[in-house]
């Protein structure tokens, strides 16, 4: 029996949605919404389904079981909200949405339809982060002190320019921060845990852009480690994301996903580094196009693998909505220019 799934949205991230929904067998396109009708009519003449420009005629549409939503971020919950008012599962691109106040209410109405309601945080998935989240549990780091983390990519001006969203403060929630930077937001909280102090300063030093297109921030996590945060799309030509990671028995540093050095007492311990397999092969660094869908088909995978055995899939509504609530008080840290707490 196939799965057929909805996609909500026309551009660049839909494109990956559809390329990841039809890589899966059993899985099929039934119909793509969005206001360009050029641009859905080409997804579905290329991966099938019908073409919607109305939403409601869109949610209506039968088969289908899941919807993708690879909108605007502002439009994440509302678009969400009314899917799982349908009976339909919800599977959305990162963020869950711009507030926690509207991830609340796309979580409560998932709950209260009693469909599945999961977030696109394709890293996640990808093996050397998986390998490394193990080493943290297993204690190979020993107690952790100490995490830099840096978005130090790079994006053209037509970026922005050419889009209606990207880079304002309604349907992208801000700029760096929250649209490239929430990738690390989550990971730095998935491997280390709660954050509950920030300080931060934010700017717009290159783009032409209402938001911010650097963020920097100093984090103190539950645990007592402290950390450095930045995210940028000014710095030319972009170079990959760096993340290091150093507790009491030693240091691990991530690149381009990749774990790069494993320096650790224990080093026997370490030998299970997945030299052969590695990141993805995005130039995320410097271009939103992804070449690379095998990390947005896991997700996709685990999540229709959670509605079938009825399980919370790889990140649900709430572990998405730990990064919005962490990024809402950088923004407030920036705001107001003294130390946070988060929650």
């Amino acid at each position: 029996m196939n799965i057929h799934v909805g996609l909500i949205g026309g551009g660049n991230i839909s494109e990956t949605h559809a390329r990841a929904a039809v890589a899966i067998p059993g899985v099929e396109i039934s119909a793509i919404y969005g206001t360009n009708i050029e641009k859905i009519t080409g997804l579905c003449r290329e991966h099938g389904g019908r073409p919607y420009q109305d939403f409601d005629a869109f949610l209506k549409h039968k088969p289908m079981d899941v919807v993708i939503i690879g909108s605007p971020s502002g439009l994440h919950a509302a678009q969400g909200i009314a899917a799982a008012r349908c009976g339909l599962h919800v599977l959305t691109e990162k963020p869950i949405d711009i507030s926690v106040n509207r991830a609340d209410a796309l979580i409560e109405a998932a709950k209260e339809s009693g469909v599945q309601l999961g977030v696109l945080f394709q890293d996640r998935m990808k093996p050397h982060i998986r390998e490394l989240k193990k080493w943290i549990e297993q204690g190979l780091l020993g107690t952790i002190l100490f995490v830099e983390a840096r978005v130090k990519w790079y994006r053209p001006p037509e970026y922005y320019a050419n889009s209606r969203w990207r880079g304002t403060k309604a349907l992208d929630g801000g700029g760096a921060l929250i649209n490239q930077g929430v990738h690390t937001i989550d990971l730095l909280l998935w491997l280390l845990g709660d954050v509950v102090r920030v300080q931060a300063r934010i700017s717009t030093q290159l783009h032409k852009i209402e938001a911010e297109d650097t963020a920097v921030a100093i984090v103190e996590f539950a645990s007592g480690a402290v950390g450095q945060f930045l995210a940028t799309t000014a710095v030319y030509p972009g170079y990959p994301r760096r993340l290091e990671i150093s507790g009491t028995e030693g240091t691990v540093i991530l690149e381009h996903d990749r774990i790069v050095a494993a320096n650790l007492r224990n080093a026997s311990a370490a030998t299970a580094i997945l030299i052969e397999s590695g990141g993805d092969q995005n130039r995320s660094a410097s271009t939103a196009t992804v070449s690379d869908f095998r990390g947005h088909q896991a997700v996709v995978e685990d999540f229709l693998a959670a509605v079938k055995e009825n399980r919370a899939p790889a990140c649900d509504g709430v572990e998405g909505r730990r990064s919005v609530a962490l990024i809402e008080a950088i923004y407030r840290a920036a705001n107001v220019g003294a130390t946070v707490s988060v929650g």
